[in-house]
């Protein structure tokens, strides 16, 4: 494939959501008229593989027919039933559905709009038990540094990016930060796992310095977004994080907003640590897995049941338990059933893991691989063996964007941080992906990580060599 897509023209009116970005961003966004599948289409006839599954949320694909048929039924029986007043078949049989799948402790499911809506529901729900349960005090929450937790005020004040602090500045209090258990770029003298132990103290240490009575919460990624590149903190970190929050009274929440819904093989990603399981669950994104916007707080019976038998929790919104979002879930999740979506996962995700290694081997430009099943990222560098980064002044995800446009790739990824902790790309197709889509997938990332790398070395950015 070769050629751009057409550049957006910015019309008098309207134009689309896209009139928000800058407009003189370097990479051009196709129209997409087609999708089915991992592939989409544009208005010339171009077809890009989804690699990311947009802001890996399309885990079933494109083009379901199965989900675009429950969506219609639902819309022509009963289209909207709003929860504080009445009750729908559809809400009852979908938290059911999830409550099942996640097992036990999480059986009671606060049904959102979205992922930060969802991030949200849970610091609300939390802050309102807390009260009740005369702890009034507890208003402190906890994050990493860098973390992503959504972008509402409250949850981009929660996340760990340093350069959104001018903009929440007298608008919003930040979270308490701890470091990030990052793998792949460590400070002086650590490993993995010595580096993970120092961010447990550093989450003793701000407990200890705060006062364990005022902390609501610890929220983690349990794999990360964007922030962190997919990064996968040792199993040990997340059993000794279980043990602080058990001891200090404090809530341990795991956004899975991006990586639960299966996309690590397991239903929940916090099901890949059994022993360390969380309090509260978030999840969204491939719940509604594009179809519809959707998003899901998982609940303990016992906190959820304490609330609603005093109190209650009514801080909601419009559009929870929409009868159509609901009924579309299930669908989603009957198809999850159908294909064996988690297996297909695991498997799939193993075997793309090991093409993308086999890609970064010969690649003076591919820095690190990392992830868990089929959420997955790769990291650019300038050098392997130095795991120099590019510049400020360069932005490596946008060229990686337009050679993934030349390629037949849509690729997903944006510049945390200014690139101070890296700079990579997200790689989580469609989870319905087959072993020859793999393969048709690496041959256009692999010439888009040549093209990359023959354009930055023109630049004069890139001295490595492969295999560093």
């Amino acid at each position: 494939m070769t050629g751009l897509p057409r550049k957006a023209i910015h019309p008098a009116q309207g134009g689309g959501q896209d009139v928000f970005y800058p407009w003189n961003g370097a990479v051009p966004r196709p129209l997409i008229v087609r999708a089915k599948g991992i592939t989409m289409w544009d208005e010339d006839g171009r077809d890009y593989i989804d690699l990311s599954s947009g802001p890996v949320v399309s885990n079933i694909g494109h083009g379901s027919e199965v989900v675009a048929d429950a969506m219609a039924r639902q819309a022509k029986t009963v289209d909207f039933a709003y929860c504080s007043h009445a009750r729908s078949q559809p809400n009852i049989d979908l938290t059911a559905r999830i409550a099942a799948l996640a097992g036990p402790g999480f059986e009671r499911v606060c049904l959102s709009s979205g992922g930060s809506e969802a991030i949200e529901c849970a610091v609300k729900f939390l802050r309102q038990y807390a009260v009740v349960m005369g702890e009034p005090q507890r208003r402190k929450i906890i994050t990493c540094n860098p973390s992503y937790h959504g972008a509402t005020m409250l949850t981009l004040a929660m996340s760990g990016d340093d350069d959104i602090a001018p903009y929440l500045d007298g608008m919003a209090l930040a979270a308490l930060k701890v470091p990030s258990p990052v793998s792949y770029r460590l400070p002086a003298n650590h490993t993995a796992t010595t580096y993970a132990r120092h961010c447990v103290e550093a989450l003793e240490q701000m407990i200890r310095k705060e006062g364990a009575d005022t902390i609501l919460a610890f929220f983690i990624e349990p794999v990360g977004g964007l922030a962190t590149g997919c990064n996968v903190p040792p199993p040990e970190y997340f059993r000794q994080i279980r043990e602080i929050c058990t001891k200090a009274g404090i809530a341990l929440v795991f956004d899975e907003v991006l990586c639960g819904t299966g996309r690590t093989g397991t239903f929940l990603a916090a099901h890949n640590w059994p022993d360390a399981l969380p309090d509260l669950v978030v999840m969204a994104k491939g719940l509604g897995s594009g179809y519809t916007p959707l998003g899901a707080t998982l609940i303990p019976a016992r906190m959820a049941d304490t609330l609603a038998a005093s109190a209650g929790f009514a801080f909601i919104h419009t559009y929870t338990a929409n009868p159509i979002s609901c009924a579309t879930a299930l669908a989603v999740l009957d198809e999850y059933e159908r294909l064996d979506i988690l297996r297909n996962t695991k498997k799939m995700g193993a075997y793309l893991r090991e093409k993308l290694e086999g890609l970064k081997a010969h690649s003076s430009v591919v820095g690190d691989i990392r992830g868990l099943g089929l959420v997955m990222a790769l990291e650019v560098v300038t050098d392997k063996a130095t795991k120099g980064q590019f510049p400020p002044e360069v932005s490596p995800v946008d060229l990686l964007k337009l050679a993934g446009l030349r390629n037949g790739l849509l690729v997903y990824g944006r510049r945390t941080a200014h690139g101070r902790n890296g700079d990579w790309i997200m790689v989580c197709p469609p989870m319905i992906i087959t072993r020859a889509e793999c393969d048709e997938l690496m041959r256009r990332l692999s010439a888009m990580v040549a093209d990359f790398e023959a354009e930055t070395r023109r630049m004069g950015l890139v001295s490595g060599t492969a295999g560093a």
